[in-house]
């Protein structure tokens, strides 16, 4: 493993607190004995192409110093190689650190714990979402091999939700999610969906939302996909069927504790593959857009080395 540990860093993420979480994190890196440079862009494609470059060149491991947005980044360089992970969760929703168990807004003991993982070689191989179809290969983070993600793909309600919740400013955290949920219910309709698992026969409902999850949570902490594990080789498809504005309002604040499976209007599947389809709908993963559905995504086995 080489000595040098590159810092990936957005210097925005949660208002600011990424640009200082870097500073314990880059100390308790070099109290190790590692070297440390950092890898900042001026937007999203130039942070992601000088990432590129650094894990071409090579790198001991990349920490990504921010929120979901920057992790998704790195998910795009690191994805099938050998360069492991680091996450020092800053950012507003953290979702990615939650499910994985590592720490949220503590950057020193984030820090602390990569280097000590690096030292010890403790690496925890996991699953990622692997997403083709319309929106494959689009933006920033798509290319020959689609867009890789390791949290959540959302579609439908709380796509929606999602979409206003990136476009408000205030309140922060988790009650933005809330707020946006409150005023996405003043248009609330369920959405027919065409879903097919594993190549099977393709399930027709009319739908509320559906979510892929290879990890378990979305919007700060919505356990939506709630006993979805990393390293099964299998997605957890939550179906919430047509609702009424009131059920929904009624199962929605059950998804922070993730007791809403147990609601007649939720189904979830296991399966390592899944295409959606559903008009007038746009899918995200990880928080960022992919585009309108259909999509297609499958899980991939142990394509991600994180420290553990």
């Amino acid at each position: 493993m080489s000595a040098e540990i590159t810092l990936f860093v957005n210097p925005t993420a949660g208002s600011g607190r990424a640009a200082h979480a870097a500073q314990p994190a880059a100390s308790a890196l070099r109290e190790a004995g590692f070297s440390v440079r950092s890898v900042v862009g001026g937007d999203a494609p130039d942070a992601l192409a000088r990432l590129r470059t650094a894990v071409r060149e090579g790198t001991g491991a990349v920490i990504a110093v921010g929120g979901d947005g920057m992790v998704s980044l790195a998910l795009q360089a690191l994805a099938g190689t050998e360069v492991p992970l680091g996450v020092v969760a800053v950012g507003t929703g953290n979702d990615f650190a939650r499910a994985m168990g590592l720490p949220v807004r503590e950057p020193a003991r984030a820090g602390r714990l990569a280097a000590e993982a690096l030292k010890e070689g403790r690496v925890r191989e996991i699953d990622l979402g692997r997403v083709g179809g319309v929106a494959a290969g689009d933006g920033v983070r798509g290319g020959s091999g689609g867009t890789w993600y390791g949290t959540v793909l959302c579609s439908g309600f709380d796509s929606r939700v999602n979409d206003r919740g990136n476009r408000m400013r205030l309140p922060a955290g988790r009650f933005r999610y809330d707020l946006a949920m409150a005023l996405e219910l003043a248009a609330f309709r369920p959405f027919p969906y065409r879903i097919t698992l594993d190549g099977g026969p393709v399930l027709e409902t009319e739908a509320t939302l559906v979510a892929v999850g290879n990890g378990s949570s979305y919007g700060g902490g919505m356990r939506i996909c709630a006993d979805a594990v990393p390293d099964d080789g299998l997605f957890d498809v939550t179906v919430v069927g047509d609702c009424s504005r009131t059920t929904l309002l009624k199962v929605f604040p059950r998804v922070y504790k993730g007791t809403h499976l147990d609601h007649p209007k939720v189904t979830v599947h296991r399966a390592s593959k899944v295409t959606l389809e559903a008009a007038g709908i746009t899918a995200y993963a990880d928080g960022e857009p992919l585009g309108p559905l259909p999509v297609s995504a499958e899980c991939v086995p142990a394509a991600l080395r994180l420290l553990a």
